[in-house]
């Protein structure tokens, strides 16, 4: 476990495309001071600065948006997921416009490109969210819960009426290994009669083949699938960015049942509202990490 705050060693850049707004977008990752968390700044906006906190979410739909004095950053969550996968916790994002680069609809390309620009440990202990109490959401026959653990896991249940996907489930141990390995490849996805509708209402204006797993009828429309549950892989990937928010690593289980990034950040305020159920942890008070001491639960599934 990774027990320093982490920036990266230099700045890079990428551009792409926004998968909603359908606009080309510049971005460059810099290093950031200790304790400064994640920050966007819309180059484009007179350099206003989003922290990548619980106060800023403004939406959470079909992705996360931040919002500060009314400048909004969309799509942020495979970013975010990125960084927490990868242990990043100071860096700041320069965007030119609304919404960061859909790439190819994963967080694969964002953890190219923190590997490209490398990472440096920071001389300041990181602060961990150790979970005490278990804080669970519910809505409908969905909900998303976390419970007490001395390292970050996650299980995932989701459930649709396709023949493709029908019901999957998944559970993972987080480290850098096991998100790089086997959830940060994983695609975004919809289904092609849902695009219409979505773009009527100026939603997924850049979704092509090329960012998304696009699902037909009775069949995959574009590239195969990187892993045969790559569509349950992927809510985790978002669950991971959307639980960023909480400013600080987590220690805890989280379980979710057919959720999304709603469910997601509800859960954030509702750790948030709930002191009494977690404690913080610094460098010298965290002393176990399953990931390191069992190799083969960094990858467990069930």
């Amino acid at each position: 476990m990774n027990l320093q705050q982490k920036t990266l060693r230099r700045d890079i850049q990428c551009a792409g495309i926004g998968l909603h707004c359908g606009a080309r977008v510049e971005m460059r990752l810099r290093p950031a001071p200790p304790d400064t968390g994640i920050v966007f700044r819309r180059l484009d906006q007179n350099g206003v600065e989003i922290p990548a906190r619980q106060e800023n979410l403004s939406r959470s739909n079909l992705a996360t948006t931040l919002t500060v004095d009314g400048v909004s950053i969309s799509t942020v969550e495979h970013l975010l997921a990125a960084a927490g996968g990868l242990g990043v916790d100071n860096l700041i994002v320069e965007v030119d416009g609304p919404e960061v680069p859909a790439m190819d609809g994963s967080a694969a390309p964002f953890i190219y490109l923190m590997h490209e620009a490398g990472l440096k440990h920071q001389q300041a202990a990181r602060q961990f969210i150790k979970i005490l109490e278990p804080i669970r959401v519910d809505t409908d026959d969905k909900f998303v819960a976390v419970y007490p653990a001395d390292h970050f896991k996650i299980s995932y249940t989701i459930s649709f009426e396709h023949p493709l996907i029908g019901e999957q489930r998944q559970t993972f141990v987080l480290n850098a290994r096991s998100f790089t390995e086997h959830i940060a490849p994983a695609r975004t996805f919809g289904f092609l009669k849902e695009v219409e509708a979505l773009r009527q209402n100026g939603l997924a204006l850049g979704g092509s083949m090329d960012n998304a797993v696009v699902i037909g009828d009775n069949s995959i429309l574009n590239n195969k699938l990187r892993f045969q549950d790559e569509f349950v892989r992927h809510k985790i990937l978002d669950a991971i960015g959307d639980l960023v928010l909480l400013g600080a690593p987590l220690l805890g289980h989280v379980v979710a049942y057919r959720a999304g990034h709603t469910m997601h950040t509800s859960l954030v305020e509702a750790i948030l509202a709930a002191p009494e159920a977690w404690c913080p942890l610094v460098e010298e008070e965290v002393i176990y990490d399953v990931a390191a001491s069992s190799p083969e639960l960094a990858a467990a599934s069930v």
